[in-house]
């Protein structure tokens, strides 16, 4: 493998779709916690002044929507009216019906139940169909892409520097993207370029934000020695990020979803996993392909794996499951496939019952990404198969 380039982004949680994305899932965590089985596809837009919250929700407890908008968009840090954006005086909008019957019928009694009348032990058809994808590699201890975990840890620390009063007047709202160079070893050689925009407060100079980014930002949360003088570095390019948010920006649920995974390393399925419960494959079977995939990579069968398992509105089974290795499999990837398929149960219901995605536990997944946490105990981060899986080698 010749060197090349690969970039990747992520945001902060103050950025407007990631502000939508944590709404979402609040709401989802609130339901879960009073009505673990109830069916939520909640969406959220933010503007200027302004928070709705729209979608399907089948539930038998109630949930006061408005008060965990301003709740959440507290905790974020939209407390003053000068950000555009205050929880204390934005209007909150709702409009919520319940989950379609047609679709219910699907979810509540699986295809196999009701037209081919198997005896099922998980009866719960997919919420819709779909493919969904996932992957790991050994780029990072996490095995995760470099490029999108880098850039998590810049944002991250970015929302941690404002927090903790070390830079003062930076704002919610920012972004960070890495460009990861990759050796002929095909592994992670160095920084090629960083840029970093932050928002902050009007009254500080570009010179004193640039620096103390530079210093406290970038330095301190990247690998030693991966950026060398060759590194383009670019701080708030523009020269200024005062108005942000949903001021700058209008917000919507969903609109990050390569941030929330592999930072376009790898495939995506296209569906978004916030505000949605665990019966839509699009959040659970991301989250059961990407627990595979770490297992494989972590056993030894492949240095970089990537599943694809696709479904079937109302229906458990999948209609597929394939693997990719790239070439670095010590097994075949038609194998490695039939492997997963016979070690993991992909049915939805069992997807659910083995990662325990009943829990409310997705408001903390919504900012700086859903796999590769290692400030998080997820269960589908854990390596728990690798050793029943080593046994195929």
């Amino acid at each position: 493998m010749n060197n090349r380039l690969f970039t990747s982004e992520s945001v902060t949680e103050g950025h407007p779709d990631k502000l939508c994305d944590q709404v979402s899932d609040a709401v989802l965590d609130e339901i879960l916690a009073c009505d673990p089985d109830a069916r939520v596809a909640c969406e959220t837009v933010a503007t200027t002044g302004l928070v709705a919250v729209l979608g399907e929700i089948t539930t038998s407890c109630y949930a006061d929507i408005p008060s965990i908008v301003r709740r959440t968009v507290r905790d974020i840090g939209y407390d003053n009216a000068d950000y555009g954006l205050d929880y204390k005086s934005c209007a909150v909008i709702t409009t919520i019906d319940e989950q379609s019957p047609d679709i219910a019928m699907g979810v509540d009694s699986a295809y196999e139940v009701r037209e081919e009348k198997h005896e099922e032990t998980y009866n719960t058809g997919a919420g819709d169909q779909g493919m969904v994808f996932g992957f790991a590699c050994t780029d990072t201890e996490e095995l995760m892409p470099a490029p999108i975990a880098y850039a998590h840890n810049l944002a991250a620390a970015l929302a941690l520097s404002r927090r903790n009063g070390a830079l003062p007047w930076l704002r919610p709202d920012g972004k960070a993207q890495v460009t990861v160079e990759y050796g002929e070893d095909g592994l992670p050689k160095r920084a090629a370029a960083i840029v970093l925009s932050a928002q902050h407060a009007p009254d500080v100079d570009l010179k004193t934000l640039r620096e103390a980014v530079y210093e406290e930002i970038i330095c301190k949360n990247l690998p030693k020695g991966f950026i060398d003088r060759k590194t383009k570095i670019f701080i708030n390019p523009t020269g200024r990020f005062v108005i942000g948010g949903p001021q700058g920006d209008t917000g919507l649920t969903g609109r990050k979803i390569i941030v929330d995974t592999y930072g376009g390393y790898a495939r995506h399925g296209g569906g978004a996993f916030s505000g949605k419960d665990p019966t839509k494959v699009d959040r659970s079977g991301s989250y059961m392909a990407r627990y595979a995939a770490k297992n494989i990579v972590a056993a030894g069968l492949a240095e970089k794996c990537e599943i694809e398992i696709a479904y079937a509105i109302g229906v458990a089974a999948p209609v597929s499951v394939t693997a990719l290795t790239f070439g670095t499999g010590r097994l075949s990837d038609e194998r490695i496939a039939r492997i997963i398929a016979s070690e993991f149960d992909l049915r939805p219901g069992a997807i659910i019952d083995a990662l325990g995605l009943r829990a409310p536990m997705y408001k903390k997944l919504a900012a700086y990404g859903h796999f590769g946490r290692r400030d998080l105990d997820l269960t589908w981060e854990r390596t728990d198969r690798a050793e029943k899986l080593r046994s195929y080698l």
